[in-house]
């Protein structure tokens, strides 16, 4: 049996612990939780998970950052801290590495080159070598069936777009808006 001591001993603790874990949550959506040093196997980025570092020589600002090589997007805010981070399948060496903006969106689209191809949150940002539209996007159906796993997500897979989970490209649809900077790098 708890003696009265002891009740206020455990609410003491318990206490103390929700604000340890409401400050070290404050300190994750200020950015201070993230260790850039740090690799995740995971597709998006939580508190429990860290990245790997932001590529060096991909901008400042308020942007989005694809590696074609690591196949991985990362989401900076203005403030330049990292506020997600996942993988992508997308196509060796395409887009080539450069600055590009988004310059349209759709809720729903389709490929016009791969019949029966659909997929939604397309948000575009370059044109491909075949003059085609790049953009981020959710894994795409073909006739009703997924092209690939979420679990093939980074590898190369994608005949020009970043295909991600749908809820990554979710977040790209209702984050960026037309102009916003889009840096690829190798």
């Amino acid at each position: 049996m708890l003696q009265r001591g002891s009740v206020r001993n455990i609410a003491v603790v318990m206490i103390s612990t929700c604000l340890v874990l409401s400050f070290a949550g404050q300190a994750w959506a200020d950015g201070a939780g993230y260790d850039a040093g740090s690799s995740a196997a995971s597709a998006t980025l939580t508190p429990s998970d860290v990245a790997p570092q932001l590529p060096r020589k991909s901008g400042i600002g308020r942007r989005i950052v694809y590696s074609s090589k690591l196949q991985r997007v990362w989401v900076v805010n203005g403030d330049d801290v990292i506020v997600r981070t996942f993988l992508v399948s997308g196509r060796r060496a395409v887009p080539k590495p450069g600055s590009y903006r988004v310059f349209s969106q759709s809720l729903s689209s389709f490929s016009p080159t791969l019949s029966g191809v659909t997929f939604r949150f397309m948000t575009r940002f370059a044109i491909g070598p075949d003059g085609g539209n790049i953009g981020f996007h959710e894994l795409p159906l073909r006739n009703g069936k997924p092209m690939q796993t979420v679990d093939q997500l980074g590898t190369y897979q994608g005949s020009g777009c970043l295909r991600s989970t749908t809820a990554d490209a979710q977040f790209i649809y209702h984050w960026a808006h037309l102009g916003t900077s889009v840096v690829v790098v190798s």
